[in-house]
């Protein structure tokens, strides 16, 4: 919606650094480095405490989390054109003051965002190690439709200004904290906020989560590094990188996210209770799932990358220049997608022991193969660059995670490796090789009719999902399979 009510351009643009900005930071306060220091205690608290304990540690963790993120969010609406200098600084150097003020004008309504967001985590959090997953799963949800409406709706009344996405932004925030309430008030644990960072409990959660705020981040700074590079590139290439992101986020979302929100509680009860065993087959069904899912996926992002990007972002202000252009940087942040998916696994396996240092020492290195790798690719291929650097730092961090979970005996794959990566490749390379048989070439998409784009796409991908598991079957791959190693 937003591609095709706006494009690519100089405003949106300035957006995307106003919605990235306090966007990294709630993936620091909030699902990231919070979340995974904040479940692993909390579970603890609900294994071996009373009830009395557990409400007393909720009611401290959101006093101390509500106003530590109110004090940045302050700040950062104060400190709002400082901001957007250092992430654009591109801007700066060429003199781009509309682009500047714009988005510093939007920094202003968007960062209080992370106050509310922060406290949605944290609720999303308690209903989670809870087992209650839909509520949170569903959440994110009314940010997509608060900022369609602003789009369709709020921008026409402000005569097309852009600066609706940002009043789009705010109001998701406080609708998605409000939407949670109701469920904490239904298993009692409906927070009375009070600062208490004397709290042991609070006190472990920060002991975590300060190593953490790095190690969880690592891919989210990388994307900030690379809209800060961008930002010296032509007008556009931040709107390519964040609609490419968009798109690999689809199935980084659904499965990588889904996998490691259930993931965590989950490995925490196992550490807790000292089933070490079954610890190892948690993470094993983990990662096969995301071979099983994200192989598949990946093959079919990189290959479909031009006709998805025409089929759901060409219109009038999103051209088929900016088509070619997004879809360069899809391939390339695709590419990486499999180590993404590997990285929403593994972790988890780390913060469960409640080991936060390891990653941030996997993060360090990640992070600086990444401005390596950045600076030496985006000379030869600009945006595209920025995104395959990424991909490739991913596959490092991936790496090393298993490297140590390996080496700490926490993680002792299943049997059948071997014969599951084969079959997995055998259905992807099939898959991958109808999809270039059937599609038609990338000038049809661009020049075709809207409607013969749509059933183009349906037919390949639901024609490439039925020839892979059809694939998988037949080289021995069964439902069943999916269940095994749960760890029950």
């Amino acid at each position: 919606m937003l591609a095709q009510v706006f494009g690519a351009s100089a405003a949106t643009d300035a957006f995307f650094v106003a919605f990235k900005i306090p966007n990294f930071l709630r993936r620091l306060f909030a699902e990231g480095a919070f979340a995974t220091a904040f479940v692993p205690v909390l579970t603890e608290y609900r294994t071996r405490r009373e009830f009395r304990e557990l409400k007393d540690f909720v009611d401290h963790v959101a006093g101390s989390l509500g106003l530590v993120t109110l004090a940045v969010s302050l700040l950062g609406v104060i400190a709002a054109p400082v901001f957007v200098a250092v992430f654009a600084f591109g801007w700066v150097l060429d003199g781009e003051t509309a682009k500047l003020a714009l988005s510093a004008e939007m920094l202003r309504l968007t960062f209080p965002y992370l106050f509310f967001i922060s406290l949605t985590a944290f609720a999303g959090g308690v209903l989670n190690a809870h087992d209650r997953f839909a509520v949170p799963a569903f959440t994110p949800v009314l940010l997509n439709l608060c900022l369609i409406g602003a789009a369709l709706w709020l921008a026409p009344a402000m005569e097309g200004s852009i600066v609706a996405l940002a009043w789009g932004v705010l109001v998701a925030g406080i609708t998605q904290f409000t939407f949670q309430l109701p469920f904490l008030a239904r298993i009692r644990l409906l927070p009375r906020p009070r600062p208490g960072f004397h709290d042991p409990g609070v006190r472990r959660v920060l002991a975590l989560m300060l190593p953490a705020l790095f190690a969880v981040s690592v891919t989210q700074i990388n994307l900030l590094f690379d809209t800060v590079l961008a930002s010296f590139l032509t007008t556009g290439s931040i709107s390519w990188l964040y609609y490419s992101d968009r798109l690999l986020e689809f199935p980084l979302g659904i499965l990588g996210v889904a996998l490691s929100t259930v993931i965590l509680p989950r490995l925490s009860r196992r550490q807790a209770e000292g089933r070490a065993q079954l610890f190892s087959h948690t993470l094993d069904w983990g990662v096969r799932m995301t071979v099983l899912f994200g192989v598949p996926a990946m093959v079919g992002l990189i290959v479909l990358a031009g006709p998805l990007m025409a089929t759901l972002f060409q219109s009038d202000v999103f051209d088929a220049g900016d088509v070619g252009m997004a879809r360069r940087s899809l391939m390339a942040y695709a590419v990486g997608l499999q180590a993404f998916l590997l990285i929403k696994v593994l972790a988890p396996g780390y913060y469960a022991r409640q080991d936060t240092r390891t990653p941030v020492r996997i993060g360090v290195i990640a992070m600086v193969a990444n401005m390596v790798m950045n600076v030496a690719l985006i000379f030869p291929l600009q945006h595209a660059g920025l995104a395959l650097a990424t991909s490739l730092s991913a596959y490092l961090n991936a790496y090393l995670l298993l490297r140590g979970l390996r080496r700490d005996a926490a993680f002792d794959p299943d049997p059948g490796w071997p014969g599951l990566l084969l079959q997995v490749a055998i259905a992807a390379l099939t898959m991958a090789g109808l999809l270039l048989w059937l599609g038609p070439g990338f000038e049809w998409w661009v020049t075709s009719a809207r409607l013969e784009r749509v059933a183009w796409l349906g037919g390949l991908i639901a024609g490439a999902a039925a020839v892979y598991f059809a694939v998988l079957f037949a080289v021995g791959i069964r439902w069943r399979d999916l269940y095994e190693g749960r760890g029950r």
